[in-house]
């Protein structure tokens, strides 16, 4: 099973980076990654089957959200080569963030996995996700 693991750690309290992370919806944090996010449906951006396409092109479900343990799970639907429908099934994405508390710091871990009979997906989506959480650093 192909995945992806990639972690930073952001110079912020874990409140203020979940906070960011937590509404499905949102991606302003994101502008040079993710230059649209379209909400699909009537559930909100904190509601598990809460849906978004992606710059038109990726269609997201939230499946899990855990405020507690600062958890979300998503599943990509579809979305353009290597990661179509036709390509990858059972597309699994999972953030967590884990508070450091002695340097107010969080580290951000981003892991996905999915079915496939090839491998190109693995470093298409380690690049989207490398430059997210880049992004999201600079907040």
């Amino acid at each position: 099973m192909p995945q992806t693991y990639q972690s930073i750690t952001v110079n912020a309290p874990i409140e203020r980076v979940w906070g960011q992370l937590s509404n499905f919806h949102d991606m302003s944090w994101a502008p040079h990654v993710v230059e649209r996010c379209d909400a699909v449906g009537d559930k909100t951006g904190t509601e598990p089957g809460a849906q978004r396409v992606l710059n038109e092109a990726f269609h997201e479900t939230l499946l899990e959200v855990d405020p507690v343990g600062h958890q979300l799970r998503y599943s990509i639907d579809d979305g353009p080569s290597p990661v179509s429908s036709a390509d990858v099934r059972n597309y699994i994405g999972t953030i967590h963030l884990v508070a450091d508390t002695i340097n107010n710091t969080t580290l951000v871990e981003w892991a996905s996995s999915w079915e496939s009979a090839n491998d190109e997906a693995e470093s298409f989506c380690h690049g989207i996700y490398v430059a997210l959480l880049k992004e999201l650093a600079q907040q």
